[in-house]
């Protein structure tokens, strides 16, 4: 018998997805998720329902589903707690930000989740002096059962470096570019062809004389070819901390260059911190002298921080806690 009931609304990288597979195959639940399709063109929802409405009716249908569950844990959609709360009073609603949804908005959301039963937050780098003392830091989980480790094949030639991103606010893409393009001697390049600017990406590099192999937008799931096929990842250098991108690469057993900033205790033990500069990408790439011995040591942190196991289980703890 099902004793928990746990709809997800959104899906924000997937997260609400490994959480419920791994929940209800650990602790017998019954998870749903509901999404937009819009919101979903990598193939993240593999347990749920993805709709073709707008946001009005995307609202309204899962304002309806909640009736049937026993809990709610929102992804992205802060604005429906007030809605839920009215509706099911008694009904435990946990919001999950994951990124620009709360990075720098704290205050101004504030009457979205300040109804919440719980608020989690992915990331070291989102709260700031108008997060609630009980907002909860966590960390995102990695489904290994999809993501995990080949041997680095290193062939003769160039390094095989992706670029996992095509953000240039956001991520600081375009400080990797510039950095390859001061290796491009030395290194093979590729991007994968998505993200809000792409195009733009594309033209930079063309204009420091950088040629990037374009690798078709791929689902979810594939994305692990990516990673296998390439010798070094490169992920964000904007935000200090680490990402799905980094959890993915590691998983898979590939390193990851990017910027991690020594200000968050968590990182003390992985290498290559402060890493946010084109010049400090070129030494970096530069002075590697052992792969494997990189992954190695970022694949520690992994397993120390991000098991999926753990982080379920932590969740399921909230569930409980929430519903006793």
């Amino acid at each position: 018998m099902v004793w928990m009931r746990v709809l997800h609304i959104g899906n924000t990288a997937g997260v609400g997805s490994i959480i419920a597979k791994h929940m209800d195959k650990l602790f017998g639940t019954e998870s749903w998720i509901v999404n937009r399709r819009v919101f979903d063109s990598y193939g993240f929802t593999t347990q749920g329902e993805l709709w073709d409405v707008g946001p009005s009716m995307f609202a309204l249908k899962s304002l309806l589903k909640a009736r049937k569950f026993d809990i709610v844990h929102l992804h992205f959609f802060d604005k429906f707690v007030p809605y839920l709360k009215l509706l099911y009073p008694k009904k435990p609603v946990i919001l999950h930000y994951h990124g620009s949804d709360i990075r720098g908005k704290w205050g101004l959301r504030r009457k979205y989740w300040s109804k919440a039963d719980s608020i989690l937050y992915s990331t070291l780098d989102l709260p700031d002096k108008e997060t609630p003392e009980y907002a909860v830091y966590m960390p995102n989980p990695v489904d290994t059962e999809i993501f995990f480790p080949r041997s680095i094949q290193r062939k003769k030639g160039k390094l095989r470096v992706l670029i996992a991103s095509s953000a240039w606010v956001a991520k600081g893409t375009d400080i990797a570019i510039h950095a390859l393009s001061e290796l491009k001697d030395k290194v093979e390049a590729s991007i994968i062809s998505y993200g809000v600017d792409y195009s733009q990406m594309l033209l930079l590099a063309e204009s420091l004389n950088l040629h990037l192999n374009s690798l078709p937008k791929t689902l979810y799931q594939n994305m692990r070819e990516y990673y296998w096929n390439s010798d070094l990842i490169l992920d964000q250098f904007r935000c200090g901390v680490v990402g799905l991108v980094f959890l993915e690469a590691v998983a898979c057993g590939r390193p990851v260059l990017g910027y991690i900033s020594s200000k968050y205790p968590e990182f003390v033990e992985l290498p290559l911190k402060d890493i946010d500069s084109s010049e400090k990408i070129v030494k970096a790439i530069e002075d590697i002298k052992d792969l494997t011995a990189l992954w190695s040591a970022q694949y520690a942190y992994l397993k120390a921080n991000h098991d999926v196991n753990a982080i379920v289980e932590k969740t399921f703890k909230l569930y409980k806690e929430l519903s006793d």
